[in-house]
């Protein structure tokens, strides 16, 4: 199947009409419906859905929509009151902006976060005795049977992992698993 400039104008006149690219096909014969997708990908046409850039769709609406517009004489002023509050909206959107997390570079200490994770003092002070006798590994000093636990901001150079024996089956050693496993129990009871 080739696209004839007959073809191509039927295409043009239907998707200016608004049909779907199924019924489009349908029509055409002998493509198929991503066939017709591509074909309009190609020439430009307007993305009826979600309104490509805005560029683009005034020139292609101004290619199809001509000659079925006349009996939607009545949409044309609707037509431009949403697109004046479209302008504030989007206005709306670099205002939004400012309210994501900004990006810490780097090296920086992170803010305070705060923690669905209550851990009981007993662990912690088990943690602090532990991390005295730890052995202070770099990361190239790991192996499967030492604790994994980092210790510190990876971005200074008083940063490493603790060293010490693991838990069976754990990245862990005892007192580190402490504080990262919780049995299930306690994190039902936290979430009700």
């Amino acid at each position: 199947m080739s696209w004839t400039d007959e073809r191509v104008e039927l295409l043009k006149k239907m998707w200016g009409e608004g049909q779907s690219a199924s019924q489009i096909a349908k029509e055409l014969g002998g493509v198929t419906r991503n066939a017709v997708i591509g074909k309009v990908h190609r020439l430009g046409l307007s993305n009826r859905s979600s309104g490509t850039a805005a560029s683009d769709a005034p020139k292609s609406e101004a290619k199809a929509k001509p000659a079925p517009a006349k009996p939607k004489a009545e949409a044309k002023p609707k037509a431009k009151p949403t697109t004046e509050p479209a302008a504030p909206a989007a206005a709306a959107r670099p205002a939004a902006m400012p309210a994501r997390k900004a990006i810490i570079p780097a090296g920086q200490p992170l803010p305070p976060q705060p923690s669905a994770n209550e851990i009981s003092p007993e662990a912690l002070a088990k943690v602090s005795e532990i991390e005295k006798k730890a052995k202070r590994l770099t990361l190239l000093e790991l192996t499967e049977r030492t604790c994994k636990w980092p210790v510190g901001d990876p971005a200074t150079d008083d940063f490493w992992f603790c060293g010490l024996p693991v838990q069976a089956g754990k990245p862990y050693c005892e007192a580190h698993v402490g504080v990262a496993f919780q049995p299930m129990s306690s994190r039902r009871d936290r979430r009700r």
